[in-house]
C-alpha cells in the first residue's frame, strides 16, 4: 500500500485507557515521518485540550481539531478554520433548551472564554476531572446565547447516552450545520457536537489530503467512535480499533489492536510501512 497521509484519532485510539500515548504508537509515528509520510491528529477535542496531549509527538505532526472545525500546526500555526455562524448557534440552542445544563458554546480563543456554559453541572463524575484541568478555558454566560458576540467554533453538549441521543435526534434536521455523537456506553456518557457543515472530519481529511495531492486510496484512517465514521469511509485505507464501538464493525475494514495495546502502531507498521522494522500488526 502506498500510504502518504495517517489520520489518527486521539480519545480510544492514540490514547491508551489511562489518557497516555503508548511509546510504541510514538515510536510507530516518528517512523512514519521519517519515510515521508503526514501524520495528522483527527480529534473532537479543541486545539488546547488536543496540543496538551501530542506534546510527546515530533513537531512536524500536524492538528484537526473539533471535529474538522479548526487545523493547526503544533506551535499553533492556523491552517484553516471552519467556523459556525452565530445565528446558527442561536437557533441550535433554541432547540434544545431543555437541554441547557447540558450544553456549552466553544470559541477559538483561550481568554475570554474558550468553553462557556450556563449551568453545567461541574461537580458531575464525568465532568468533574475535566472542570479540574481547564477550569482556567471555561467562561459563564446566563443565558448562553448572550455568549454569541462572535462565531463560534461549535455548540457542544455531554451528558448520559440516552439525553444525548434526544438532543441528536431535536437538532439533526436542521440547515445550515454538521451534527455528529460520540458515545461510550459502558460509562452511559456521551458527546455530541454541532459545527459548520464544512467542518466534519472526513471533509476536513479529504481538504488536507487534496492540498497535498494525494488521492484517497493514500490516504489511512484510524478511529474507534461514531464521529469518526465519515473520516473512515473516505479513507482508501480505512482501520478500526479493537475496542471500536460496533457501529463502526462489519464493514470490511481493516482492524487493528486495542488502545491498550498499542492498535496504533501496530497498524502503521502493518499497513502504512509495510511491517519494516514493527511488531505484526494483525490487521
Amino acid at each position: 500500500m502506498d500510504v502518504r497521509l495517517i489520520a489518527i484519532d486521539i480519545d480510544g485510539t492514540l490514547l491508551d485507557s489511562r489518557g497516555r500515548i503508548p511509546e510504541e504508537n510514538i515510536a510507530a509515528v516518528a517512523a512514519a515521518l521519517d519515510a515521508g509520510v503526514h501524520v495528522v491528529l483527527v480529534t473532537g477535542r479543541s486545539f488546547p485540550f488536543a496540543r496538551a496531549v501530542a506534546g510527546a509527538l515530533p513537531d512536524a505532526v500536524t492538528l484537526i481539531v473539533s471535529n474538522g472545525a479548526i487545523e493547526r500546526t503544533m506551535d499553533g500555526r492556523t491552517v484553516v478554520r471552519r467556523l459556525l455562524a452565530r445565528e446558527t448557534a442561536r437557533r441550535v440552542l433554541s432547540h434544545t433548551q431543555p437541554f441547557r445544563h447540558a450544553s456549552a458554546v466553544l470559541f477559538d480563543r483561550e481568554v475570554g472564554g474558550h468553553v462557556v456554559a450556563e449551568s453545567m453541572d461541574w461537580d458531575h463524575p464525568h465532568r468533574r476531572g475535566y472542570w479540574e484541568r481547564h477550569q482556567h478555558f471555561i467562561g459563564h454566560a446566563s443565558p448562553l446565547d448572550a455568549s454569541l458576540t462572535e462565531d463560534p467554533i461549535q455548540v457542544m453538549f455531554n451528558g448520559d447516552v440516552q439525553t444525548m441521543r434526544e438532543v441528536f435526534a431535536s437538532i439533526e434536521g436542521l440547515e445550515g450545520l454538521s451534527v455528529c455523537r460520540t458515545e461510550y456506553e459502558r460509562r452511559d456518557f456521551s458527546l455530541v457536537d454541532v459545527t459548520a457543515p464544512t467542518a466534519t472530519k472526513g471533509q476536513a481529511l479529504a481538504w488536507r489530503a487534496a492540498g497535498l495531492g494525494l488521492e484517497p486510496s493514500q490516504v489511512m484512517a484510524i478511529g474507534d467512535n461514531l464521529n469518526d465514521l465519515e473520516m473512515l469511509a473516505s479513507a482508501g485505507v480505512p482501520v478500526i480499533m479493537g475496542n471500536a464501538v460496533d457501529a463502526l464493525r462489519h464493514r470490511g475494514w481493516h482492524e487493528t489492536a486495542t488502545h491498550d495495546e498499542a492498535g496504533v502502531a501496530q497498524a502503521i507498521w502493518r499497513l502504512a510501512l509495510n511491517g519494516a522494522g514493527g511488531r505484526s500488526a494483525g490487521c
